[in-house]
């Protein structure tokens, strides 16, 4: 057998959040053909539990995340000390090591877009642009999670058509299939008649809760029993809990917190909602259409490529309460066009979205820069 492709992948720290959550699918899935390190350039993190490969190796940079930094040395040295065949940088906060690595004398350099930040929702960032495109010539290859950052990086950025492709994530549809809705309704409470709406994500201003507290406000005070569940932290928690006061809906508003059972979270659920301002792809979208769920999102960043409009949920302008709230009152109405987006949403997982496609695709990716002809599926 040829010698194992050796790959550094360089990542921010091992949070909870979608770009991380992909990183550990992709690791969990790909076989022998492949070594890992994780480079943290803060700490590792809760993530880091789920990662199945003992072989992985988990490497702790402690740089720190108050002030500018460019330890281009630094990360130099650890990549000559590694010797990778392949360094694959994954988002805005990894950019210095691309630098990092050419200076190591790798020759193979990968770069992940995974989504923009509440601060840059469109990508229109100049000096973060001009960085981007003044590292592009250090870079093989560019992978996008979704076709609209893909096209971003083109016709905004500026990099080359032929260096960037797009390998969207997958979803474990073992882990989230349909089922009995379980403890965690009759642990708030919830019984069958109560039309619960959930949404899982960090409570970050990206997500815009306001929005969603808001669309939600004229159903929870209707005669209706309804639940809106909201499973995350982060910190936005105590104005959601502000608002949801304010809006005087906090009876029907329950925040779980962090949770490490979201296949039984989203069970609880009849309708899953995303109302983010941007999004690179939505792990937890992908999470619900394979729980059977129909979703209603905002029509931002790769959620198009997820959700097909009136087919498996319903997608709305960012920022449109009174849309938002006109979707979720045609699936209270109308049990029969929820369970049949839901159907459609669990059968557009398991043709287009699965683990299974995305690790053959990363290792096609990594094989091809390695110039490797064989293609057999991870």
């Amino acid at each position: 057998m040829s010698k194992p492709i050796n790959i550094v992948h360089v990542v921010h720290a091992l949070d909870v959040g979608g770009l991380e959550n992909g990183l550990v699918n992709i690791l969990n899935r790909l076989d022998d053909r492949f070594t890992h390190t994780i480079m943290c350039l803060s700490r590792s993190g809760r993530m880091a539990e789920r990662i199945k490969n003992s072989q992985v190796k988990i490497i702790e940079m402690r740089l720190p995340t108050d002030r500018f930094r460019f330890p281009v040395l630094r990360l130099a040295r650890e990549f000559q000390s590694i010797s990778p065949d392949i360094v694959h940088t994954r988002g805005w906060a990894t950019v210095d090591a691309i630098c990092a690595a050419r200076v190591a004398g790798v020759s193979r350099v990968i770069h992940g877009e995974h989504g923009r930040e509440v601060g840059d929702p469109n990508g229109r960032n100049r000096k973060r642009n001009l960085v981007r495109k003044c590292l592009s010539p250090l870079v093989n290859r560019y992978v996008t999670v979704s076709d609209d950052l893909k096209s971003w990086l083109i016709r905004t950025v500026g990099i080359p058509e032929s260096k960037v492709t797009t390998i969207h994530n997958g979803v474990d549809t073992r882990r989230f299939s349909p089922g009995r809705r379980g403890a965690i309704r009759d642990s708030l409470g919830l019984d069958d008649s109560v039309f619960t709406l959930g949404t899982v994500g960090r409570l970050d201003p990206v997500k815009d809760y306001s929005s969603l507290l808001q669309a939600f406000m004229p159903i929870a005070r209707s005669a209706r029993p309804v639940g809106l569940i909201i499973a995350g932290d982060g910190p936005l928690r105590s104005s959601i809990e502000r608002l949801s006061s304010e809006l005087k809906i906090s009876d029907k508003v329950y925040l779980l917190g962090e949770r490490h059972d979201i296949p039984q979270v989203l069970k609880a659920c009849d309708v899953f909602t995303l109302t983010s301002i941007a999004e690179g792809i939505s792990n937890t979208i992908l999470e619900a259409m394979a729980s059977a769920l129909p979703v209603v999102a905002t029509r931002v960043g790769g959620n198009p490529e997820l959700v097909e409009h009136g087919i498996s949920g319903y997608l709305v302008s960012a920022r449109d309460v009174a849309a938002l709230t006109a979707a979720y009152e045609s699936y209270l109405n109308d049990p029969t066009l929820k369970d049949e987006h839901g159907r459609n949403a669990r059968a557009r997982t398991e043709q287009r979205f699965s683990l299974e496609r995305m690790a053959s695709q990363y290792a096609q990716l990594y094989q091809g820069l390695m110039g490797a002809r064989e293609d057999r599926a991870a």
